[in-house]
């Protein structure tokens, strides 16, 4: 699965765009299928060779922070790798916060 496919990418905006937006715009989502982890991109840029994300990680300790998609490339767990959410509809961060929890 291409993770990051073009229009994907032409329609997240750059790195630091949204940093003064209190409830920014959920973009794209990534997930393991074997682990709870997600990650959710509001924002990203290319940086040389690679790809930058800004967004919010879902796991045993939420948080927002960057991520690229070498990294995300490079991950193996029992033969699968990370996937893209092809269903994903973009919202409001806030709205996926709701979406975990309990």
């Amino acid at each position: 699965m291409e993770l990051l496919p073009e229009e994907l990418r032409d329609q997240l905006p750059p790195l630091y765009s949204q940093e003064h937006e209190k409830d920014p715009m959920v973009i794209c989502k990534f997930f393991h299928p074997l682990s709870n982890m997600t990650w959710y991109a509001t924002e990203g840029s290319a940086e040389g060779d690679d790809f930058i994300f800004f967004g919010w990680v879902y796991s045993d300790s939420p948080e927002l922070g960057y991520f690229s998609l070498s990294e995300m490339q490079e991950v193996q767990i029992m033969g699968l790798g990370i996937e893209r959410d092809e269903h994903f509809t973009p919202m409001k961060l806030s709205k996926v916060k709701k979406l975990h929890e309990h």
